[in-house]
């Protein structure tokens, strides 16, 4: 098993604010015989599949972009894919004691392949992608080829080619609570979560999801084994995982938009259209939280951040677009 550093952990928001306290609770198997059905919409409407305490961990099943459908490079996704049922989701999660105004923590812990001769699957699929016309960017231009990859990989690297080794570098592409009265489709990222596709949210970092309804309703999928940034071609190295995670819960935490921390940084993630509003909404998010938890002057963090902030593309072929923006650690820690 391929180990992260987590030592950090006992010095994070979570542990300092959860109401679990950094302990790990009771050890929960959300496979897929448990699962069922896998959901594409994100909403308050979907009948939960798991109860679970602050600080419990979740060891979940969670498949591919396509449910598996596409099975060989023979195959045409066109004509094995139907949109818009892509992306499925595991859950919801209800987790005890959430409610409106609170926050999910979900602290990744571990991702690994699964299956007994785990590959990952790339492909381009019609009207999909950010180099093509889409049914959003509508040209007059014929649709690029469909093509599939089929990809060996292990919990060390990603066989992309007899050319390119990658490194694996796995992250959950589509991790959200539910919105309060709208249920979204799986692709669409926002202010809830979503299909936000940044690199960043793996294994040793937690993220932190606003509560906008009881239970908070934790969905989780779209795991991949590595990306670029931008996931350019609309589709990273998708696989299938047994994914572990810890979530804990912080009360009275009043956030707009999902965050991020890891060891050595902090970023606020915004998703929208154009992309330049996806980078204003996570930049505003994180000199907010800067200033509130901080100690920071608003104006002085905002003219800070043009001198070392750094951006994180997530996706720009989605229905929104998803920017990250950070803060090291070292700069707003005393």
């Amino acid at each position: 098993m391929r180990s992260y550093p987590n030592d950090w952990v006992t010095e994070s928001i979570m542990y300092r604010r959860g109401v679990g306290y950094g302990s790990t609770g009771v050890t929960h198997h959300l496979t897929e015989e448990a699962q069922g059905v896998y959901h594409y919409t994100i909403g308050p409407y979907s009948e939960p599949v798991l109860h679970i305490n602050p600080g419990d961990r979740v060891v979940v099943e969670t498949c591919d972009a396509f449910e598996g459908k596409i099975r060989s490079e023979s195959d045409v996704p066109s004509e094995v894919l139907e949109m818009p049922w892509l992306n499925p989701q595991c859950g919801p999660i209800m987790v005890e004691g959430a409610e409106k105004g609170d926050v999910l923590c979900v602290h990744i812990e571990h991702m690994a392949p699964r299956g007994p001769n785990p590959r990952g699957t790339c492909c381009m699929i019609r009207e999909f992608g950010a180099l093509t016309g889409t049914t959003l960017t509508a040209t007059l231009n014929e649709p690029l080829p469909e093509i599939v990859r089929k990809i060996n990989l292990d919990e060390e690297k990603v066989y992309w080619s007899d050319r390119v080794t990658l490194p694996y570098k796995p992250h959950i592409g589509t991790l959200s609570c539910s919105p309060e009265i709208d249920s979204i489709n799986s692709l669409t990222p926002d202010s809830h979560g979503g299909n936000m596709d940044l690199p960043d949210m793996g294994p040793g970092t937690i993220t932190y999801l606003p509560v906008r309804t009881k239970g908070g309703r934790l969905f989780i999928g779209d795991a991949h084994a590595c990306q670029g940034d931008g996931e350019v071609c609309g589709v990273a190295v998708e696989f299938a995982t047994t994914t572990t995670m810890t979530v804990d819960l912080i009360k009275n935490w009043p956030i707009e938009w999902p965050r991020l921390e890891a060891d050595d940084f902090i970023m606020g993630i915004g998703s929208t259209r154009p992309l330049e509003d996806s980078a204003r909404i996570a930049y505003r998010e994180l000199i907010r939280w800067m200033a509130a938890d901080y100690g920071f002057d608003q104006w002085d963090a905002y003219m800070m951040l043009s001198q070392c902030g750094k951006v994180r593309l997530g996706n720009f072929v989605d229905p929104k677009y998803t920017i990250g923006a950070a803060v090291p650690k070292k700069y707003i820690q005393d």
